[in-house]
């Protein structure tokens, strides 16, 4: 998609880009009625739209298909900014077209929720806003599923069912430059500092090993051999294998 040059008929390579004292010259001649104005806006921000679609670009969705749902969302983005804001249009149209192809996604998706769960969702979302209301608390799911008179079990099933899923590359913020993404606020606990330091002394460790000791700690602990089947490959009896891996574990932890 990233690839692609013409999308809809529009040559991507070849589109415009306006300078902020450009779009707000024609924001003004489009609010004043001028004809022309809001067309070149569109045509000047279609950038824009190119770049929210590359985030998606994993969907397996057609780029065309996003492109049109995009400039949905910028004409909408278009027809309602506000000048007297003191936001950049950037800021303000992102969202909505991120918004505009979301939906489109949610109402084209494979994965379909059964009737009988949304309406469990629906009202426990419509009893939650009218105990929050009474009582001026949030309720808990067992508090939704006594109202409703459904097990607690049913109506967690129902709220996940709606909830709809959030791309690692979805933006959570942006001030007109680079987005801080989802992904960027998530820990991986298989790549830490922790684990590669203590990678590093291991592989340290078991260079003090003789040779024989590194192959049985390998087929033991690696490769998941009894010590029978490491003493048959190896042809010794399953006592030395035994004496040499206590060995090798006990030199390894005097380093690990």
């Amino acid at each position: 998609m990233i690839n692609k040059v013409e999308i809809c008929g529009v040559n991507t390579a070849k589109l415009p880009v306006l300078k902020n004292e450009e779009m707000r010259k024609l924001f003004t001649a489009m609010q004043s009625g001028e004809t022309g104005a809001r067309e070149k806006l569109i045509q000047g921000n279609l950038r824009l739209v190119l770049s929210v679609i590359q985030r998606f670009s994993n969907r397996g969705e057609y780029v065309d298909d996003l492109f049109q749902v995009g400039c949905i969302g910028l004409i909408k983005a278009i027809d309602n900014f506000d000048l007297g804001q003191n936001v950049r249009f950037s800021t303000y149209a992102v969202p909505m077209i991120i918004g505009e192809i979301r939906r489109y996604l949610r109402d084209n998706n494979s994965i379909r929720v059964s009737r009988s769960l949304r309406d469990i969702a629906y009202k426990a979302l419509q009893a939650r806003e009218r105990m929050l209301a009474e009582n001026g608390t949030e309720p808990s799911i067992s508090q939704l599923a006594e109202q409703l008179e459904v097990p607690r079990e049913e109506v967690v099933f129902a709220l996940d069912a709606i909830q709809e899923p959030v791309s690692l590359f979805e933006p959570i913020y942006n001030d007109g430059g680079d987005p801080i993404l989802v992904m960027d606020q998530i820990s991986d606990d298989t790549n830490s500092d922790e684990l590669w330091l203590e990678s590093i002394t291991i592989n340290e460790a078991l260079k003090r090993l003789s040779e024989r000791e590194k192959h049985i700690m390998a087929l033991r602990f690696f490769y998941g051999r009894t010590q029978m089947e490491v003493a048959d490959e190896i042809g010794i009896s399953q006592a030395q294998v035994s004496r040499l891996e206590k060995a090798a574990l006990k030199q390894l932890k005097k380093y690990v």
